[in-house]
């Protein structure tokens, strides 16, 4: 049987936690306010919502795509040189972003320039390192630590990128945003692992090849590849067209910045106790039990009469449920085949969440516009959400029994 933990660490727990958490609030709390550029662009540039709903749709496809070279690049080489580039590339992204004045070139900014940067600056990489320098016995914990941190940046840059809007102007604001990216840089240092010096990776037992075949073989990669999808297009719908929903049923623009920094706010307790309970509990019932319940609020929001509290309330209760999925899924994939290849495969469930990213965010500037309404997509994420609680359910957990096939190669 595989022995899933991790090495002696070879970096300080406080030191990788301190900076990997740093670098996701960085990451997550700028592109959690994008949804705050929908408008003003749109009108500004006389384009359809539509249009920036596609922009944000690569951004998330590009991000999944990305996602699974550059784990396979950080498993090989270490996460410094991996959040280095990553960071630079938000930068110009959101300059690109910024001057963007025709739908192309917003996608290819916006969409995939910024996505493949999110991809370098983002859980995968970090959660790497996580799983190389923690061991088994805390790695969900340290991983919903990180997580909770990443969601205090999305609690934390919401306001600050409202602000930014009305005191700069969105274009101004979008500068401003890619110096704060660059802060990516000197944190990407304590994330420097020793035994990655030169370039050389650890030896591992498995090929990229094997671990990627092994992985696929598996029912459970699939189960939780699947429920991972769903994550994607619940919360990347919500996050950028709520905003646009609000004020198309006459609330004021603030009430949507404050929906969305109370989601992240919430986000900090709902992923630090995914995490805490991912050491206790089975992650699939963790897993279940956070679709099955977005499913239930998310038909109770839409059923009600909206108002600034039925928002407060439905974000604070989101924002519970947002993205706790990540350290109980990614923790689930450690602990069932091992921290080698975990950037790689980490980038390939998340790959499937962003694929739901894409249609999510997609779909909806489509309905909006096909139908004059969002209630279709909202109608989708509840039952896309029922889906996910049920296919996690049967997931097996353990770590995946390597033995026969290790005797079979002597």
């Amino acid at each position: 049987m595989q022995n899933p933990s991790a090495p002696q660490a070879a970096l300080p727990l406080l030191q990788v936690l301190a900076c990997g958490a740093a670098i996701l609030a960085l990451a997550m709390g700028i592109r959690h306010g994008f949804g705050l550029w929908l408008q003003p662009m749109t009108q500004a540039n006389d384009w359809t919502r539509q249009i920036y709903g596609l922009a944000m749709a690569i951004q998330n496809l590009s991000w999944g795509l990305a996602g699974v070279f550059i784990g396979m690049v950080a498993d090989r080489f270490g996460a410094f040189r991996v959040l280095i580039a990553g960071g630079l590339l938000y930068a110009m992204g959101l300059i690109g972003m910024a001057h963007a004045n025709t739908p192309w070139q917003l996608m290819l900014t916006t969409g995939a320039a910024v996505g493949i940067a999110q991809a370098g600056t983002t859980y995968a990489v970090v959660y790497g390192v996580i799983g190389r320098n923690v061991p088994a016995e805390r790695r969900s914990w340290a991983m919903g630590v990180a997580a909770a941190a990443g969601s205090f940046g999305q609690f934390l840059m919401v306001p600050i990128e409202g602000g930014l809007i009305d005191s700069l102007g969105w274009q101004n604001a979008l500068l401003a945003l890619a110096g704060l990216a660059l802060l990516v840089l000197p944190l990407a240092r304590g994330l420097r692992e020793p035994n990655f010096a030169g370039g050389a990776a650890p030896a591992r037992e498995q090929s990229i090849v094997q671990a990627l075949l092994e992985a696929f073989r598996y029912p459970s990669f699939q189960l939780l590849m699947a429920g991972y999808f769903v994550c994607g297009f619940q919360v990347v719908f919500i996050g950028v067209h709520m905003p646009s929903y609000l004020k198309d049923h006459g609330l004021s623009p603030q009430v949507a910045s404050y929906a969305l920094a109370l989601v992240g706010l919430f986000n900090v307790f709902g992923t630090y106790i995914s995490g805490a309970l991912g050491q206790r509990m089975p992650k699939r019932y963790i897993l279940s039990f956070i679709y099955f319940s977005r499913a239930v609020v998310i038909a109770v929001f839409i059923s009600l009469p909206l108002s600034p509290t039925s928002v407060y309330v439905f974000s604070a209760i989101m924002g519970l449920l947002w993205l706790s999925t990540v350290p109980a899924t990614n923790a689930a994939i450690a602990q069932i085949f091992g921290v080698a290849h975990l950037s790689m495969l980490g980038g390939f469930v998340f790959l499937s969440h962003q694929i739901g990213s894409f249609l999510g965010v997609w779909l909806g500037g489509y309905m909006y516009d096909t139908t004059g309404s969002y209630d279709l997509a909202w109608y989708l994420s509840i039952a896309l959400g029922v889906f996910a609680g049920l296919v996690n359910l049967p997931v097996k957990e353990e770590a995946i029994d390597r033995t026969p096939a290790l005797s079979a190669a002597h």
